[in-house]
């Protein structure tokens, strides 16, 4: 499988609010993820596995922060390394855009995002309650220093 990660498009920005739907409770719209590929201080990344759509990542980036809104992988591409590419690619574009940290949270329940960041390198640091709905769940907050 040949992997490519690319910035979001219009195009893509279809593909991925179609997974939102299919990965979230409350799924970002079309309309919201092609603004936020438009958006100088975001960087939405999808990655394409033999020129398919198999996911994608998105970073707001605020002063020297940026911080992972979501990460999402279709079903048939998970554990086939493509959400370690995109986070790794986020890494790369908060390096290159001159960030001195990233955040993101993650469900407490979601014990494979949880594998996968800290195999990355990143560290759990707090937890927030009750953050995410549908069901109601605590998130872990993870942050990752930039070197």
């Amino acid at each position: 499988m040949k992997l490519e990660i690319v910035p979001m498009t219009k195009k893509t920005a279809k593909d991925a609010a179609e997974l939102e739907t299919l990965c979230f409770p409350l799924p970002w719209s079309e309309r919201s993820l092609s603004d936020m590929a438009e958006n100088e201080n975001a960087s939405f990344l999808c990655a394409l596995a033999d020129g398919v759509f198999a996911g994608y990542a998105g970073m707001l980036c605020v002063l020297d922060e940026g911080q992972i809104c979501n990460v999402a992988v279709v079903p048939s591409f998970r554990r086939l390394g493509v959400g370690r590419a995109l986070m790794e690619a986020q890494i790369d574009a908060a390096r290159s855009r001159g960030l001195s940290f990233m955040t993101l949270e993650v469900r407490a329940s979601n014990l494979a995002a949880q594998s996968l960041y800290e195999n990355q390198g990143w560290r759990r640091v707090g937890v927030r309650k009750s953050f995410y709905e549908r069901p109601r769940e605590d998130a872990y907050l993870y942050d990752y220093t930039i070197e």
